[in-house]
């Protein structure tokens, strides 16, 4: 069974969410949709997902990206993906979901974590 875990902080009045494991169908893209919910529900408009630690990225989890993007929308904030895998960023190209997102790429710090 995929297990993910999720470390909130904040950044510069950014709400980062670090993921850690994968996002896939079931029981880890609910608690990604959680946790968005409740940063959302916090007054945080700002978010960021960070991928540097995300293994392995099914259409579930796609999904629960693009939902995210569309509920921060609705609070007129941003969404940053930061460090997609090379996997990852493959998919969201494939899918042509690249062009929809903020991607921001720092590889100096997915080494370090």
């Amino acid at each position: 069974m995929a297990e993910l875990d999720i470390e909130v902080r904040d950044e510069n009045n950014v709400a980062v969410l670090g993921l850690r494991g994968d996002v896939i169908y079931g029981d880890t893209n609910e608690k990604l949709r959680r946790a968005i919910r409740e940063v959302l529900a916090g007054g945080k408009s700002n978010l960021c997902i960070d991928l540097s630690h995300v293994n392995y990225l099914d259409s579930s989890g796609v999904g629960e990206l693009i939902s995210a993007l569309t509920a921060v929308n609705r609070e007129n904030g941003t969404l940053l993906v930061r460090n997609p895998s090379d996997k990852v960023l493959t998919l969201l190209e494939i899918s042509q979901l690249s062009n929809i997102f903020d991607l921001e790429f720092d590889r100096s710090k997915a080494s370090e974590a």
